[in-house]
C-alpha cells in the first residue's frame, strides 16, 4: 500500500511562464484543493522581483520558497568532468561521477524536503534540480518548459547526440541523467501536444494548455492578473495610449546584444505598418532578455518584462492589430487580429543556422 505523504503538491519553477502553468494546473483542480500546493521559485536564470509576496497572497499556494539553485559552473570541482577524454567509455565514467556530484553539491541550497510531497512537478529538470532529485532517488513529474518547445528543440536528444540509445539506457538506470522523461526517477513528462513532437518518448503525457485556460472562470483570470501584474494602472496607461492600431513585438534573448538590437530594429521597421499607416509599437521584453529596450527603443512603448505575455489574454477589451514573434510559440495568444511567427528562416539571416536549428542536428 502506497504511503500517504504529508503534503500534496509542489512546483519547481524557473520562469514566469512556469509559474503561470503551475497556476493553471492548480485552478483546474476543485476549489477545495486550492491553497494546498507549494511553489518554489528558482533564481538560477530569472529575476522574480517581488512575485513571492504576491504568490503568497493569491490563495493558490500554502507556501512559497525561493531556491538559490546553483549552475554547475558555481562548483570548481565539477569542471574537470567536462573534459573530452576521446573515448566514450572514459567520458561516460566521468559523466557518472559528474551526475552524482552535481546532485550532492546542490543539497545545501534546496529549501524544502521533497520527500514530504505526494506529487512533485519540475519545469526544466535539465537544470540541477533534476540531478538533485535523481541523486536523492525522489520520483517527480517533469513539465514542458515552454509551449510546444520540444517541437523545435528536443534538448534531451540534442544535448546527447551520439550514442543516444546507450545514454538513455544509462539514464533509465540512474547512472547518468538525461532530462525530459529519460531519467529513472522521472515518472512522466507533461507536454502540450504529442502530435507535434518529432521524437516520441514513452513517458510523454499530453495536457493541453488551451484546455486549462478554457476552464478558467472570470474570478480565476482576476487571480492571475493580480498575481503577475504589479502595477495594473501603469500597464493600462501604456496599453491605452497612442494610435488605434497597436503592434506588439515579443522580444527574445536571441544572439548577442548588438545583433539582438538589429533584429528588433528590422522587425519594427518592416512590420509596424498596417494598411499604409504606422501602428503604435509596444515591446514586451522576454523576462530573461537583458537588452535595455527603454534606452534602445525609446520612441516606442516598452511593457514590463516581468510577467508572462499570456496574461494579456485576460485583460478585458485588449486587442492588438498584430503580434510579432521570432521563436516564441504564439499559439496561446488570443488578443491579436494577426500573428506573425517569423521562425528559424528569419533568424538564419542573423546567425549561423546550426545555432538555432537544433532538431535538424539530432
Amino acid at each position: 500500500m502506497k504511503h500517504q505523504k504529508e503534503k500534496a503538491r509542489i512546483y519547481v519553477c524557473h520562469t514566469y511562464y512556469h509559474v503561470y502553468v503551475a497556476c493553471l494546473k492548480e485552478l483546474y483542480l476543485p476549489k477545495e484543493k486550492h491553497g494546498q500546493a507549494t511553489l518554489v521559485l528558482s533564481t538560477m536564470s530569472n529575476n522574480f522581483g517581488n512575485l513571492k509576496e504576491r504568490a503568497e497572497k493569491c490563495g493558490l499556494f500554502e507556501a512559497v520558497y525561493m531556491f538559490d539553485e546553483k549552475e554547475d559552473v558555481f562548483f570548481p570541482e565539477l569542471q574537470k568532468y567536462h573534459k573530452d577524454r576521446g573515448n566514450i567509455v572514459l567520458n561516460m565514467l566521468a559523466r557518472i561521477k559528474y551526475t552524482k556530484l552535481l546532485g550532492k553539491l546542490q543539497e545545501p541550497y534546496v529549501p524544502v524536503d521533497f520527500t514530504q510531497y505526494e506529487d512533485i512537478y519540475v519545469f526544466c529538470d535539465s537544470d540541477p534540480i533534476g540531478y538533485y532529485l535523481s541523486y536523492k532517488k525522489i520520483y517527480y513529474h517533469a513539465v514542458e518548459d515552454g509551449l510546444n518547445c520540444i517541437q523545435y528543440y528536443d534538448t534531451a536528444r540534442y544535448d546527447n547526440k551520439g550514442h543516444f540509445e546507450l545514454k538513455a539506457w544509462m539514464s533509465a538506470r540512474n547512472l547518468i541523467f538525461i532530462q525530459n522523461g529519460y531519467g529513472k526517477y522521472c515518472l512522466d513528462m507533461e507536454i502540450n501536444d504529442k502530435s507535434v513532437v518529432p521524437y516520441p518518448c514513452d513517458k510523454y503525457i499530453e495536457q493541453s494548455r488551451a484546455q486549462l485556460v478554457e476552464h478558467l472562470s472570470e474570478e480565476d483570470k482576476d487571480i492571475l492578473i493580480h498575481l503577475f501584474i504589479e502595477n495594473m494602472d501603469e500597464l493600462q496607461q501604456k496599453l491605452n495610449c497612442g494610435a488605434k492600431d497597436k503592434i506588439l513585438v515579443l522580444s527574445e534573448p536571441l544572439c548577442d546584444l548588438d545583433v539582438r538590437k538589429q533584429i528588433f530594429t528590422d522587425i519594427i521597421e518592416k512590420y509596424s505598418e498596417v494598411d499604409g499607416n504606422k501602428g503604435q509599437v509596444l515591446i514586451k521584453p522576454h523576462p530573461r532578455d537583458v537588452l535595455n529596450y527603454e534606452k534602445e527603443f525609446s520612441e516606442h512603448i516598452v511593457l514590463s518584462g516581468m510577467f508572462p505575455m499570456e496574461i494579456l489574454n485576460f485583460i478585458p477589451g485588449l486587442r492588438f492589430k498584430r503580434v510579432i514573434s521570432v521563436l516564441t510559440v504564439p499559439n496561446g495568444i488570443q488578443f491579436a487580429e494577426e500573428i506573425l511567427f517569423l521562425g528559424e528562416d528569419f533568424l538564419d539571416k542573423y546567425e549561423a543556422p546550426e545555432l538555432h536549428r537544433q532538431n535538424e542536428q539530432i
